[in-house]
């Protein structure tokens, strides 16, 4: 039980290490040091940084996926324009304040080198359920008129995968105080484009 615990608090740990400061920036001394134990220690849970790493990939997209899935549910009768707005929102304040949703988008879009093909596997799975997400949503808003009917549920929901990745990459990269401006400008030239008239008034 002790010895599981401690694998947990490491693998927490980390999570906070590779969020914070990359793969190649996180120090397995720093890790041990904030958990309160030997570096060498952490070698009787884990073989070495790229086995953490993977522990926490693990970690990371099941909690995503959850989020992912609880907020198709709590969200399920809103107008598609408030479900979509609303989860732009809910990733530019999750990266603020959540290890595990700095994680993933420092693993999306900056992956160590010799574990590419781990990462993009995390990635694709993440994506592949995002956009069944996504593309259920829009089904819906297609149903209820809030999208332009010559366009379809599909092409709605990739379109806006781009304004999402736009978000995610200037939370990584970009100037904190014109996130928001940026996502506003995005998100109405985005629904001006795949909205129909009705959904405009």
């Amino acid at each position: 039980m002790a010895v599981e615990l401690t694998s947990e608090r490491i693998k927490m740990t980390a999570l906070k290490h590779f969020a914070q400061f990359g793969y190649e920036g996180a120090s397995m001394a720093n890790i041990a040091e904030e958990v309160g134990i030997r570096k060498q220690s952490i070698y009787t849970h884990f073989k070495g940084k790229d086995e953490l790493l993977l522990e926490v990939l693990d970690d990371v997209l099941e909690e995503e996926l959850r989020f992912l899935d609880d907020y198709a549910e709590t969200h399920k009768e809103s107008r598609l324009e408030d479900f979509l707005y609303g989860f732009l929102l809910q990733y530019r304040d999750r990266y603020g304040n959540d290890d595990f949703t700095k994680f993933l988008l420092r693993m999306l879009f900056f992956q160590p080198a010799h574990l590419s093909k781990e990462a993009e596997e995390f990635g694709r799975k993440y994506v592949d359920h995002l956009e069944e997400m996504l593309i259920l949503a829009a089904s819906k808003g297609e149903e209820d008129g809030r999208i332009d009917s010559e366009l379809g549920a599909r092409p709605a929901a990739v379109a806006y995968t781009g304004v999402l990745d736009g978000l995610f990459f200037e939370l990584l990269t970009g100037d904190a105080s014109r996130v928001q401006e940026k996502l506003d400008f995005s998100w109405r030239i985005y629904w001006r484009g795949v909205s129909s008239k009705r959904s405009r008034t």
